[in-house]
């Protein structure tokens, strides 16, 4: 898939086509933000891995001043109009490590063995929160609009994600994980079971 200017023009700078919009962005950067303040968990270092164009990087500065917000991406069209750091999660540097990190719809661009080693790496990267999202085969089957989203052969069942994830975090719930080990007390039935 090419993931050049006329891709970004269709899902995202086009009303009639965009899967997502700003204030839907605003908000789940919110819902994030809210969490780590939440729990406690201090961000000095945010890394949005296949940030796109970007839609959360105004919000989650706005929220959390302090952090240092670096977006992550594979697409060299968008890391010249943006500035973002051109890669992928495949390629991010180990030592790298990142309080609060975000990975949304990307993994489903991966088969399966770059998924796995995705998270992997997310989970060699993050020291606090995680918040991820990816179009699952239910999601397609069920609940976007398929006219407005890209079919991709790499789409995967929600519990296929959850298994793979819960090596190295623990689900919170909305789509935020918390990694093992993180310097955060959870009361009870704010987190999973354990």
């Amino acid at each position: 898939m090419a993931f050049d200017e006329a891709y970004y023009r269709r899902y995202y700078h086009d009303p009639r086509t965009a899967v997502t919009s700003r204030a839907e962005m605003r908000d789940r950067a919110g819902m994030i933000a809210a969490t780590v303040r939440y729990i406690g968990l201090p961000v000095d270092r945010i890394l949005d891995a296949g940030c796109g164009v970007g839609l959360m990087r105004a919000p989650l500065r706005r929220l959390l001043p302090r952090a240092r917000y670096t977006g992550l991406e594979s697409s060299e069209y968008l890391c010249r109009r943006y500035g973002w750091q051109h890669g992928t999660l495949q390629t991010l540097d180990d030592r790298a490590r990142y309080e609060l990190v975000i990975c949304y719809d990307v993994l489903q661009y991966l088969d399966t063995p770059a998924a796995r080693a995705a998270i992997a790496k997310l989970t060699a990267v993050c020291r606090g929160a995680l918040y991820f999202g990816a179009l699952t085969s239910g999601d397609w089957r069920n609940n976007c609009d398929q006219s407005r989203t890209d079919r991709v052969p790499g789409m995967r069942s929600a519990a296929w994600y959850r298994r793979e994830l819960a090596r190295g975090f623990r689900q919170l719930g909305c789509g935020m994980w918390l990694r093992r080990g993180a310097p955060v007390v959870l009361w009870d039935l704010d987190g999973p079971l354990r």
